[in-house]
C-alpha cells in the first residue's frame, strides 16, 4: 500500500483542523504510519513462514495458523488506519461544497460578495461534520482494540500455542516466530490508538466547550440588545 497518497490527502485536513486535532495528525504518521511501514510490516512478513508445528502432516501447519491468526496483526492495523483517517475526508469535501458554493454565489453577484467569511471555519454545519468525524474516528479506534484484543485474547503473543483442529493427528504444539519482538510492536501500536482516542475525545469536548461559549456570548450580546432597545422605547 502507497501510504504517501493518504498522507497527502490527509494534509489538506491539517489546515481546518484544532491543534489537538494537528497532534492527531502527528501521532498517525510519526508513531503509526512510520513505524508501521518502516518495522512493523518487516517484522509480520515472515510469520506465516517460521510458524513452526511439531507435525509433518500435510496441511496441519497451514490450518493451525490460520485456527490461530484468523487476521494478520500487520492487515488488521492497515484496515484500522484507513478507517480512522477516512472520517476526516467529511471535513475536506464540506469545504469543498462550500467553497464551490461560494464561487457560484460570486459570479452571480460580483467578486467582491461572499457568501461565506472563511469556508474552513467551523461554524454551521462545518461544526457538525467536523464533531461526527471525531465521534466516528473514535468508534473505528476502540472497534479495532476490542477487535485485536477479542481475535486473538490480549495483546501478548504467546510462544507456543496447541493446535488439534483437522486434519492434524493429534494436539500439536506450534510456535510463533520472534513473539517477545511481535509483542512489543503490538503494545505500541495499541498504545499509539489509545493516544489517538484520549486526543480525539479531549478535542471533542474543547469543541463543544468553545461552542457552549460562543453561543453563551451570543445569547447576551442577544438580552443586551433588546435591554436597550426597550430602554430607548422608554
Amino acid at each position: 500500500m502507497d501510504w504517501k497518497v493518504l498522507e497527502g490527502l490527509l494534509s489538506g485536513v491539517n489546515k481546518y483542523s484544532t491543534a489537538f486535532g494537528r497532534i492527531w495528525l502527528s501521532v498517525v504518521f510519526v508513531f503509526r504510519v512510520m513505524v508501521y511501514v518502516v518495522a512493523a510490516e518487516r517484522v509480520w512478513s515472515d510469520d506465516q513462514a517460521h510458524f513452526d508445528c511439531n507435525t509433518l502432516q500435510p496441511g496441519c501447519k497451514n490450518i493451525c495458523y490460520d485456527y490461530f491468526f484468523p487476521i494478520s496483526h500487520i492487515r488488521l492495523w492497515a484496515l484500522q488506519l484507513i478507517f480512522v483517517t477516512c472520517p476526516s475526508f467529511m471535513v475536506v469535501l464540506h469545504v469543498a461544497y462550500r467553497e464551490e458554493r461560494d464561487r457560484k454565489y460570486q459570479a452571480k453577484h460580483g467578486a467582491d460578495r461572499h457568501l461565506y467569511d472563511n469556508p474552513g471555519q467551523k461554524h454551521g454545519g462545518l461544526w457538525y461534520t467536523y464533531l461526527i468525524s471525531l465521534l466516528l474516528k473514535t468508534a473505528f479506534e476502540i472497534t479495532f482494540l476490542y477487535l485485536l484484543h477479542s481475535i486473538y485474547d490480549s495483546f501478548k503473543l504467546p510462544r507456543k500455542v496447541q493446535c488439534d483442529v483437522s486434519p492434524c493427528p493429534n494436539l500439536v504444539d506450534c510456535y510463533i516466530s520472534r513473539p517477545t519482538e511481535k509483542t512489543v510492536f503490538t503494545y505500541f501500536m495499541v498504545g499509539a490508538s489509545v493516544l489517538c482516542v484520549v486526543l480525539n475525545i479531549c478535542e471533542i469536548f474543547y469543541l463543544i466547550t468553545i461552542r457552549l461559549v460562543t453561543l453563551k456570548k451570543r445569547g447576551l450580546v442577544h438580552t443586551s440588545s433588546i435591554m436597550k432597545v426597550r430602554r430607548n422605547l422608554n
